[in-house]
C-alpha cells in the first residue's frame, strides 16, 4: 500500500469514517467483457474518504484520456451521418484558416488531429477558459512543433488536438460539444456518462469517485453529491455565461481530451460495441478507419506526452492506441502476454485507467486505479506496475 500522508491518517482515524467500517485506499475497479457479456472482476477501496463509501463498478470516474477515444467515436458517427469528412481541411468547418505557421501550405484535417500528426503540441496549454477562443490559443507560436508539420511521419501525443476536434464538431453541427456527444454517442449507447459533469444528474454526482493523490489530498471531483455550479473553466473576472457561448469558438470547454465521467460498467459497454466491430453503431468503413494505424513507431519518429520516445506509444489509429507491438523499442504490453489489443489508456489527477480489447476474441477489460504518484514505478512494460497489477488481478493471475 502507498505511504499515507498525515492528513489522510487523521481522516481515517476520525469517528465519522471509522463508523463506516474498514477503509481501503486507494480505489481500484476492473470490469471484464466480451461481445455478449459484461462481468465485474474487481472493486476495492473507497470512492469517498469523507463518507467512507466503498467504490463500485457503477460509480462514475474521470477516466482521463480514454475520453479521446469516445470523442473519436463521436467524430465517426458524424462522418457516417455525412456531417464531417476526415480528410477535408478543417478550416472549411471553422470558417477561418487554420495553418501551421512553419508549414502554411499544408491543410490540417480531422485524420491528422485524431492521430496526433497535426504538428500541434501542448506548449501553449490545452485548457482554454470560457472567454477565450481556440483561434486565439492557436495563434500562440508555442502551440506548434516548429520542426514537424501536418502529415509528417511524426507522432506527438498532444491533448490540444482534441479541443480543435471538438471545435470542428461544434462548428459543423451548431451544437455545444457536451450536448452533441450525448446525442450522438452517450445516449444511443445507453450510458449514464457525461463530459465535465454536464448532462449528468444529481444521483450520478452522488456516486462520483473522488480522485485522491497518494498522500490523501483531493485531486479532483470532491462533489459531496452536488453537481458543479459551473462545469467549465472560466476566464478570471468573467461570469459562467454558457448561454452566450457560440459553438465552435472553444471546443476545450468540456474537456474532450480527458473530461469524460463514466463508470467501468458503462465503459465496458463502449468496449463491447468496439469488440463487435462497431456493428449497428459505426459503419464498417468508419470502424476500419478507427482501428487502422495511421502511425507506427520506427524508433525515431515520435514522442509521447512527456516528450520522450519511451516505448509507450508504438501504433496509433484515430483516437485509438494499438498495444502489444513487437517493434524494437516498444514496451507497450501491460498484459504481458504478447497479444495485440486496441483501446486507450488514461492518466491524470493521480488516476491510471484503461480500456483494452482483443479484436480477435472480443475479450477486454475496463479499469481504473487511483492515488498513483507521477513517479510511480514502471512494471515490466512502459505502463506502471500498479496498472499491470490491476490487470493481472482482474484476470485471476
Amino acid at each position: 500500500m502507498l505511504r499515507l500522508g498525515a492528513a489522510l491518517l487523521l481522516l481515517l482515524a476520525s469517528p465519522a469514517v471509522r463508523a463506516q467500517g474498514p477503509v481501503m485506499f486507494p480505489a481500484a475497479v476492473a470490469v471484464q467483457f466480451d461481445r455478449q457479456t459484461i462481468r465485474p472482476a474487481l472493486a476495492e477501496g473507497t470512492a469517498d474518504l469523507m463518507s467512507g463509501r466503498a467504490v463500485s463498478a457503477d460509480d462514475p470516474v474521470r477516466v482521463a484520456s480514454i475520453s479521446k477515444l469516445v470523442t473519436a467515436i463521436g467524430v465517426l458517427r458524424l462522418l457516417d451521418a455525412g456531417v464531417l469528412d476526415l480528410d477535408r481541411d478543417v478550416s472549411d468547418y471553422l470558417h477561418w484558416q487554420l495553418r501551421h505557421p512553419q508549414f502554411p501550405d499544408r491543410p490540417i484535417t480531422l485524420r491528422l488531429l485524431l492521430s496526433h500528426r497535426s504538428g500541434l503540441t501542448d506548449g501553449a496549454d490545452y485548457i482554454i477558459p470560457l472567454g477565450e477562443t481556440i483561434r486565439q490559443r492557436l495563434a500562440d507560436p508555442r502551440a506548434w512543433d516548429s520542426q514537424h508539420g501536418p502529415g509528417d511521419d511524426w507522432f506527438h501525443y498532444t491533448n490540444l488536438n482534441f479541443p480543435v476536434i471538438a471545435s470542428v464538431m461544434e462548428a459543423a453541427t451548431g451544437q455545444r460539444f457536451d450536448r452533441l456527444m450525448r446525442e450522438v454517442v452517450l445516449a444511443p449507447l445507453g450510458l449514464s456518462a457525461c463530459y465535465n459533469w454536464s448532462g449528468c444528474d444529481a444521483a450520478v454526482a452522488a456516486s462520483a469517485v473522488v480522485l485522491y493523490r497518494a498522500d490523501g489530498s483531493v485531486a479532483r471531483d470532491d462533489l459531496r453529491g452536488v453537481l458543479p455550479a459551473c462545469p467549465v473553466v472560466v476566464m478570471a473576472g468573467k461570469p459562467c455565461d454558457l448561454d452566450g457561448y457560440v459553438p465552435g469558438w472553444n471546443g476545450a470547454l468540456f474537456s474532450p481530451q480527458g473530461g469524460l465521467r463514466i463508470s467501468m460498467i458503462d465503459l465496458a459497454r463502449v468496449g463491447q460495441m468496439l469488440a463487435r466491430g462497431g456493428r449497428g453503431f459505426l459503419s464498417p468503413a468508419s470502424y476500419a478507419a478507427l482501428i487502422t494505424p495511421e502511425w507506427h513507431f520506427t524508433g525515431h519518429n515520435g514522442v509521447g506526452e512527456n516528450g520522450d520516445p519511451d516505448g509507450f506509444f508504438c501504433a496509433y489509429g484515430l483516437g485509438l492506441q494499438l498495444i502489444g507491438n513487437k517493434t524494437a523499442g516498444c514496451h507497450d504490453d501491460p498484459f504481458g502476454d504478447g497479444v495485440p489489443r486496441l483501446g486507450h489508456p488514461g492518466e491524470a489527477y493521480a488516476l491510471r485507467s484503461g480500456l483494452w480489447f482483443d479484436p480477435r476474441t472480443g475479450r477486454g477489460i475496463a479499469f481504473f486505479t487511483s492515488a498513483i504518484p507521477d513517479d510511480a514505478p514502471k512494471g515490466a512494460s512502459a505502463f506502471t506496475a500498479a496498472e499491470e497489477a490491476v490487470i493481472a488481478r482482474a484476470r485471476g493471475r
